[in-house]
């Protein structure tokens, strides 16, 4: 049996890569003072169809949804900010006195999609909301952070891209434009467009099918119809990104995949070659009337999605990841009678217990056998035990990288090999 069509395992050897990232997101997570939230896989599918869109490709194509069980009908989740704004009105984080509330979360998500190079129908996906603050600062912080993410990483090819969406009067002005721009062309355009010309025309601007159709380079730009108050927000948000050293490019194009962004929109891509034909590395942007579609009182929000494989796959583009250490403190090589098989189990916890990583032979390999296991698993020692050692009450203590040995009383080894790391590592 294989692995569904667009999953994978993580195994050992590749797994150490996703703790490190992961812990990285963590420590910068916390220096921006986001607090971490963990929501369910699946929601009901209503959620995702009133935060997400009707009309997105994720509803009508990509969502993974549940066998209908009773009257509700669940999906698991194609993307993680319907699911933590849900969570925040559920458990009236609005209440609290500390606003913005500012919560992380990193997990799965599913999209129903083709699988290609960093794309996968289960992907794991790291984010931000910032909820309770309609300050442009804010969305100057939260595209810091994620450009701040890649940069701490060590990544140089990535730039920021920004766009405003403008108000509601800005987007409705701008669609009516759209509509008139793309009529005349629309028996040329695909299917999708046609169907999301009255429905959404922003949409049709997002579309991969029809993205050198020429009506696409004379579309109107929402930015010739931000009204004054729109165009003051996203001036505003633009002094914070130069304040904090954000180098970014306006792209009035960049319309995001999701209904709910409102003003601020923006992506983070790589440039560097031999990345493939999908660039964008992470996006988002703010939507202010979301918490209040889903239930919850009328406070805005501004947010944004990393994909972590695509993340790990620019990493490993201009080769920046570290070699992480995965190797063993210790390994016990033992031989010999019942004694010293329970010395070996007793020295084993103790070791552990002393907070080291530690393990043992238990296939019943002879010394020559156990020393290339030490060597497989890269133990910076191994402790040696035969009978001989345990009627003395010590064990010979060996330093992989140098060859040097030294005989240990038993009750020593684990200060002893703390006093040659640390010896080491000086």
């Amino acid at each position: 049996m294989k692995a569904p069509r667009g999953t994978q395992d993580l195994l050992p050897g590749t797994v150490e890569t996703w703790q490190y990232v992961e812990a990285k997101l963590r420590d910068i997570s916390a220096r921006y003072n986001y607090k971490e939230i963990r929501t369910p896989i699946f929601e009901t599918t209503d959620l995702f169809k009133r935060s997400v869109g009707e009309t997105t490709d994720i509803v009508q194509k990509e969502m993974f949804t549940l066998v209908k069980k009773g009257k509700d009908e669940y999906t698991l989740r194609p993307e993680g900010t319907a699911s933590v704004v849900r969570a925040f009105v559920t458990n009236k984080l609005f209440g609290s006195p500390d606003q913005p509330t500012k919560l992380y979360y990193m997990g799965p998500m599913f999209r129903y999609e083709r699988p290609q190079k960093g794309r996968f129908r289960q992907l794991h996906q790291y984010g931000v909301e910032a909820i309770g603050s309609s300050d442009p600062a804010v969305d100057a912080e939260v595209i810091s952070l994620a450009y701040s993410i890649y940069k701490s990483f060590g990544l140089k090819k990535i730039k920021v891209v920004v766009n405003s969406l403008g108000d509601a009067e800005s987007r409705n002005a701008h669609r009516e434009a759209l509509i008139r721009h793309f009529e005349p062309v629309a028996h040329e355009l695909c299917q999708d467009c046609q169907t999301r010309l009255h429905q959404n025309p922003l949409r049709v601007l997002d579309c991969k099918v029809d993205r050198d159709h020429p009506s696409m380079k004379t579309a109107p730009s929402i930015l010739d119809f931000l009204n004054a108050e729109s165009k003051a927000y996203f001036e505003t948000v633009l002094e914070q990104l130069d304040a904090l050293g954000v180098a970014y490019e306006v792209d009035p194009t960049l319309v995001r995949g999701l209904d709910y962004y409102t003003h601020t929109a923006f992506e983070i891509m790589s440039e560097a070659e031999g990345f493939g034909a999908i660039t964008t590395l992470c996006g988002g942007g703010r939507y202010n009337g979301l918490v209040q579609d889903i239930g919850g009182p009328d406070m805005p929000g501004i947010g944004f999605g990393i994909g972590l494989e695509r993340l790990i796959l620019a990493l490993e583009n201009e080769g920046v990841l570290p070699t992480l250490e995965t190797g063993l403190d210790v390994f016990v090589v033992a031989q010999g009678g019942k004694e010293v098989e329970v010395t070996a189990t007793r020295l084993l916890q103790l070791l552990r217990i002393e907070g080291f990583k530690a393990d043992r032979d238990y296939l019943g390999r002879k010394f020559k056998g156990q020393f290339k296991q030490a060597d497989r698993l890269q133990a910076k020692f191994t402790v040696i035990l035969g009978d001989d050692e345990v009627e003395r009450g010590s064990a010979s203590l060996k330093v992989m990288a140098t060859g040097e040995q030294v005989d240990v009383p038993l009750s020593a080894v684990a200060d002893k090999i703390r006093e040659l790391s640390e010896g080491a590592a000086q």
